[in-house]
């Protein structure tokens, strides 16, 4: 009896998308945007979660992302013109295209640079320390750029050298290289790159939970992880680029960072060990009473004045003063350094205390 296997079809490539854009009542929907926009909902989120937990003030911290993110875009933005710079204002460059963002082209580097100006101006307006805040949204930071990426993808740019293997990425002939043009699938560098970012998500929540990363560390750590799998990913690279000594100017921008990052981090270890305490620096609430409230009222001499409430009536000061020829006993006990206590015969009693206040009213 013969037997039968299901066949089973394993494609070759990774197929590109027909197409990046579509059209909504006349309005171009554009998937690297809402790629872009994807990771930005999601790396606040998971930051907000982060922040919460240690206390922070979720008004606070989406302020704060409100001023970092345009600051990001448009700093990346400038990052990829100026490192691309013959592409616009070269011989046979358009300036216009410049502006064209929803075209691609995003420096990570540009982007992490001018998003932690936006986000230390917005952190100096609150009060909040600017390197807990970085630490709350190293991860998410980092998930955010794993669903960026596939605005690559979508656009179908940013792919690395040929491939033959079954998980190279197909690309269609207008969107290939020069000098590539026979070639049909490329390393998804793309791809590459958003496991590794999900890799480095879970090696700063999970080396935050173990070692409390403070004082910036858990950011150090996102940048050392995410530069040091970026050096090899950009060497796959065939896109147009700067070339410094042989290398890509993004793979000596990586080395450069991630040294930095790892000495950050040593040096924070060292001299700021522990987490920054975000609940002994929240703001006051209204509930907190005012110093007017607490303290009685004075007359003009600075005597404190009693109300009419509290003031005894004449039958009560009459039944307690005794009789007018009565002379009231009175006794003076010292009772320790600073301290005295006067005690009238009857039912009148009198107490008068001093002592020196704690270290803590000093505050």
């Amino acid at each position: 009896m013969s037997s039968q296997l299901t066949a089973v079809i394993v494609p070759a490539f990774i197929p590109s998308p027909s197409q990046g854009v579509w059209h909504l009542f006349g309005l171009p929907l554009r998937a690297y945007a809402l790629c872009i926009l994807a990771g930005i909902f999601v790396g606040y989120w998971l930051g907000r979660k982060r922040w919460v937990a240690r206390g922070g003030s979720a008004e606070v911290l989406a302020d704060i992302i409100m001023w970092a993110v345009p600051f990001g875009l448009v700093g990346a933005r400038i990052y990829h013109v100026v490192t691309d710079w013959n592409r616009y204002f070269g011989k046979d460059g358009d300036p216009v295209e410049a502006l064209k963002i929803w075209h691609g082209g995003l420096g990570i580097w540009g982007a992490i640079a001018f998003g932690a100006l936006g986000a230390w101006i917005a952190c100096r307006r609150h009060k909040v320390p600017f390197l807990a805040v970085a630490d709350a949204m190293a991860p998410g930071i980092a998930l955010a750029q794993v669903l960026g990426r596939f605005g690559n993808y979508w656009n179908q740019e940013l792919y690395g050298r040929p491939t033959t293997h079954w998980f190279g990425l197909e690309i269609d002939p207008q969107h290939r290289v020069a000098g590539f043009e026979q070639f049909a699938t490329f390393h998804p560098t793309f791809l590459y790159e958003a496991l590794w970012n999900l890799g480095v998500v879970a090696l700063v929540i999970v080396a935050d939970r173990r070692f409390k990363l403070g004082h910036g560390r858990a950011f150090a750590l996102y940048v050392a992880g995410y530069t040091l799998g970026r050096g090899w990913i950009e060497a796959l690279r065939i896109d147009t680029a700067d070339h410094v000594l042989g290398l890509r100017l993004n793979v000596w921008t990586s080395i450069i960072v991630f040294a930095a990052a790892v000495i950050f981090f040593v040096i924070s270890a060292r001299t700021r060990p522990g987490q920054e305490d975000l609940r002994a620096a929240a703001p006051a609430t209204d509930d907190t009473p005012d110093s007017a409230e607490a303290t009685p009222e004075a007359d003009a001499s600075g005597e404190p004045t009693a109300s009419a409430a509290d003031a005894p009536s004449a039958s009560e000061a009459s039944d307690a003063d005794g009789p007018a020829d009565a002379k009231p006993e009175s006794t003076s006990v010292g009772a320790g350094p600073g301290e005295s206590t006067s005690v009238g015969a009857g039912s009148a009693e009198s107490t008068s205390a001093t002592t020196p206040p704690a270290d803590g009213s000093r505050d």
